[in-house]
């Protein structure tokens, strides 16, 4: 099997961006190579880790176009204009539409920080995902990677890990927790998985061969 591009799609600081990296460097995401890094604003810390370690990147900044649906095919069309053959959305918080998804079927993923489907859906990111936790009161939480479909975060499921909550956890704990115990480790082993050839869809359910 050839090299499988990697597209990484990024909105923030890029922690899971980096957890790619490393793990490509420690080559554990099989042929697997991440050739290209986009952005959804200028300027953030993700895109100075692209440059680090000589990836590819190009911001697409969604201000820059007029709806979702001129945003998605500028994204869908550099996507194809560069050869990628899997999508991660790594902390990615611009809504797509389908034209991304139909020119990339099952071959979207998207690391949520959440055991779904709890504390998923819209509405549903970053530190808010775990002021619900908290609120809630719930014993353990952990993350998923799932394939990204139309619908906010109920695409089929690849790999989830727990991670225990603690009683004087704050939003930012858990956060902190569930990416170094989870995050870090899931988004690389699905990314492998699927540069490995062993991932199938059936019936709206992850078969890992």
């Amino acid at each position: 099997m050839g090299t499988v591009k990697i597209a990484v799609l990024v909105s923030g600081g890029g922690t899971n961006l980096q957890a790619l990296i490393d793990a490509e460097k420690r080559g554990e995401l099989g042929c697997g190579r991440i050739s290209l890094v986009i952005a959804s604003k200028p300027g953030v810390y993700a895109l100075e880790r692209a440059k680090n370690n000589d990836i590819a990147s190009c911001v697409l900044a969604r201000k820059d176009y007029d709806g979702i649906a001129s945003y998605s095919k500028a994204l869908a069309d550099t996507l194809e204009e560069n050869g990628a053959d899997l999508v991660v959305l790594a902390g990615f918080l611009t809504i797509i539409d389908e034209q991304v998804y139909e020119r990339f079927p099952n071959r979207i993923i998207n690391i949520h920080p959440a055991l779904i489907p709890s504390f998923c859906g819209k509405g549903f990111y970053g530190l808010h995902v775990h002021e619900a936790a908290l609120e809630k009161g719930v014993k353990v939480s952990g993350a998923t990677v799932h394939i990204v479909t139309p619908e906010c975060d109920a695409g089929p499921i690849i790999l989830q890990k727990a991670v225990d909550v603690m009683q004087d956890d704050t939003p930012e704990t858990l956060q902190k927790r569930i990416m170094e115990q989870a995050e870090w480790k899931i988004l690389p082993e699905a990314v492998r998985l699927f540069c490995d050839g062993r991932i199938t869809v059936e019936n709206n359910k992850v078969i890992i061969k």
